[in-house]
């Protein structure tokens, strides 16, 4: 009697054990315990089978799980549901077999409960299948579980995943009673679905209702206000945590971070940060995401140091991103390199993720030969590493590169977005090359990116840079509310062609339209005032500018000199430059009103201007020619000698002009003087042959007006 007391005392024991584990080698241990300790009666039972099936579930081992199932010599509806629960929890390949056993235990003639209808409804829900959803719905009316509160938050939960809220909104509306599953099923639904208001709505009302947010609840509101970028209301539930004294768990807290990073407040982050009693590794990235954010790539550097310092966690690729990503903008040696060697070290580089932050690291610091090493050495490529080496060769003014990039993206057939297009398109609109923009036109159509605003706004600018103005005003007139970018675009090619009523009267539409003008908008508008000589309206342009609070920029100031210059107001150009804050730039203005001084004869204001410019730098070559033809103007000879004199000892470069041109999908690069083209010496014989040509039609040309003379004689 003792003995079997015993052999009771322990079972159970044993069982309470398997309840709680969570390690599979334990589960295992536990499992051969059972089997060599339980009494005859008990190694039969389906409550220790059902207990040993859940136990294998929660530590992950379905296949364990499964092989218990399989040795059960009698399965009751409890065993069908811990093996249901177990699959329709882990993934989505794993819901077909919940399905199956499903339709096993029906065969079986065994009821199901609602636990069954839940399980499956769950796993319906991660299959993203609204048709098995449906017929769930229908088993759980004729099994009388519609009311059940499990099942009614499931079918929310279900609807969601499917995309179908209005059903999902029927279910919480027929509830006779909902808890906060139920609030929050609906509220996740929301924000699943991108309808993050109606989820922000939905929460006052659940409070209104008198419903107690739970700290899930909290953290998905928190991550709707920072979608909503309605940060006010983000620090105000922030506030009402604090109110209810609700105690913030991990992830509650790393809501709270990465709203206030998002908010640019990182002073704030940091202090939750800093007195949060234990962090893991989502912490870290989001205070480390937030400081690159906020352009504090010198703090993000010291919390990474900090980081590493602990033994746990260790920073994963999404770390090393963030922080490359943070310090690109400072000089690689100092940061980038370095980081690039950890990142080999911990076994990341092959990383798509990590290796698209080095690729923008390197272009950020022109070290293209580097950036493509990073992108050649990790295999499995994806668009978000295509699209940055085409805009970092873009950035880089490296159209070849950046057209060569798109060719072999598309010819292994990745994915191409509006952002890749766009980018593209800007390449061949600034290197002036047409039929590869025809093309990329057309290939956009194919995939439907032509209607996108970005995109729309690209082909406009690219034609009209290619002196097709016809085609870029068709491509604006097919857009039904084009935005800023794209009336900028068809603006600057009105500007480009010297149509300088064209591009005032669309500068009209776009006021009419409630549109408010930025500075590219006034940039094109001064540039054709300024090439058409409308001193008047460049003025008017100049003063609104100013009225509605933009800032003018160095190229307004160019626009304004040049057209003041070209115009002989000397003294207000004069003005002009003196005003300007961008004292570097001002240069290139003081040598623009210098050359208009030249043509004018005006020699008090020429050299003040001259003298500006050589305060920067005394051998400027240009400014001193430009000041040697002033005062030859002026007949001041004995000055143009002195400044012949002294420009002896000065070597006079000039840097040489490129021409390019597309011959059979490839575009080809050349420069006075240079010889290093692979087909240089084929270029050297077709230009020989070609001069061979000339002479002989020019020998022709001779021959035949002779003739022709001597014919009029005789």
């Amino acid at each position: 009697m003792n003995k079997l007391c015993f052999s009771v005392i322990t079972d159970t024991l044993l069982l309470k054990k398997c309840r709680i584990t969570t390690s599979l080698q334990e589960a295992r241990q536990l499992h051969a315990l059972l089997l060599t300790t339980t009494n005859a009666s008990g190694s039969k039972s389906a409550f220790l089978y059902n207990n040993i099936i859940s136990m294998y579930s929660r530590c992950g081992s379905l296949e364990d799980a499964h092989q218990v199932f399989d040795k059960m010599p009698q399965r009751t509806h409890v065993s069908y549901n811990a093996l249901l629960a177990a699959y329709s929890r882990v993934s989505e390949q794993h819901c077909v077999y919940a399905f199956n056993l499903y339709t096993q235990m029906e065969n079986m003639g065994l009821r199901p409960s609602n636990m069954t209808i839940t399980s499956l409804l769950q796993a319906a829900s991660l299959h993203g299948d609204l048709l098995i959803g449906l017929l769930l719905h229908a088993k759980s009316l004729k099994f009388g579980f519609l009311n059940d509160i499990c099942v009614q938050t499931s079918l929310l939960n279900m609807y969601s995943s499917c995309m179908d809220l209005s059903s999902a909104e029927s279910v919480f509306c027929d509830m006779n009673e909902r808890d906060n599953v139920a609030w929050n099923s609906l509220i996740l639904g929301y924000l699943k679905n991108d309808k993050i208001e109606k989820g922000v709505y939905l929460f006052i009302e659940m409070m209104w209702v008198g419903f107690t947010p739970t700290v899930y609840t909290f953290c998905m509101i928190l991550s709707a206000c920072s979608r909503l970028k309605d940060y006010f209301s983000g620090r105000l539930i922030h506030a009402r945590v604090i109110v209810g004294n609700v105690s913030p768990d991990l992830h509650l807290q790393n809501a709270l971070v990465d709203m206030y990073c998002n908010a640019g407040d990182t002073q704030t982050a940091y202090m939750i940060f800093s007195r949060m009693e234990k962090w893991d590794l989502v912490s870290w990235n989001s205070m480390i995401s937030g400081y690159f954010e906020n352009e504090d790539g010198e703090k993000a550097m010291n919390l990474f140091v900090q980081l590493k310092a602990l033994c746990f966690p260790k920073p994963d690729d999404y770390t090393y991103a963030g922080i490359i990503s943070a310090t690109g903008a400072f000089p690689c040696f100092s940061y980038g390199k370095p980081l690039h060697g950890q990142v080999i070290k911990a076994g990341f580089v092959r990383s798509v993720f990590v290796g698209s932050t080095l690729v923008s690291m390197y272009f950020k610091n022109q070290e293209t030969e580097a950036a493509l090493r990073v992108f050649c050495s990790i295999p499995g490529k994806d668009a978000i590493l295509w699209t940055e080496m085409i805009t970092g060769y873009s950035k880089m003014a490296d159209g070849m590169g950046a057209i060569r990039c798109f060719s072999e993206m598309h010819h292994e057939v990745h994915e191409i977005d509006d952002y890749v297009l766009s980018g593209v398109l800007s390449v061949c609109a600034y290197l002036a090359i047409l039929r590869q923009g025809e093309i990329i036109h057309c290939y956009a159509y194919k995939l439907g990116y032509d209607v996108e605003m970005s995109v729309s706004g690209s082909l406009i600018d690219m034609y009209a840079k290619n002196g097709n103005l016809e085609a870029a005003y068709l491509v604006f007139s097919q857009v039904s509310h084009p935005d800023l970018k794209c009336w900028n675009s068809m603006l600057g090619g009105f500007s480009h062609h010297g149509m300088v009523d064209d591009a005032l009267k669309l500068f009209e539409e776009i006021i009419k339209q409630g549109l408010v003008p930025d500075q590219v908008t006034f940039l094109s508008l001064l540039s054709a005032c300024s090439h058409s000589r409308l001193v008047e309206q460049g003025k008017l342009l100049w003063n609104y500018m100013s009225s509605i609070g933009l800032v003018p920029g160095p190229k307004h100031y160019s626009c304004m000199v040049t057209l003041l210059s070209r115009a002989a107001l000397l003294e207000e150009a004069e003005e002009i430059i003196n005003k300007s804050p961008y004292v570097e730039d001002n240069v290139e203005l003081w040598r623009t009103l210098l050359s208009a001084c030249v043509i004018n004869k005006n020699l008090k204001v020429g050299v003040r201007a001259a003298e500006e410019v050589l305060r920067f730098n005394a051998e400027d070559g240009p400014t001193l020619i430009l000041l040697s033809n002033l005062y030859a103007a002026a007949g001041r000879w004995d000055e143009v000698a002195e400044i012949r004199r002294n420009m002896k000892g000065l070597i006079m470069e000039k840097e040489p002009g490129l021409s390019w041109i597309e011959a059979k999908n490839d575009i080809h690069v050349f420069s006075s003087g240079d010889q290093s083209h692979p087909k240089v010496d084929q270029v050297q014989a077709e230009l020989h042959r070609l001069k061979g040509n000339m002479i002989r039609t020019e020998n022709d040309d001779s021959e035949v007006q002779n003739a022709c003379y001597m014919g009029y004689r005789s």
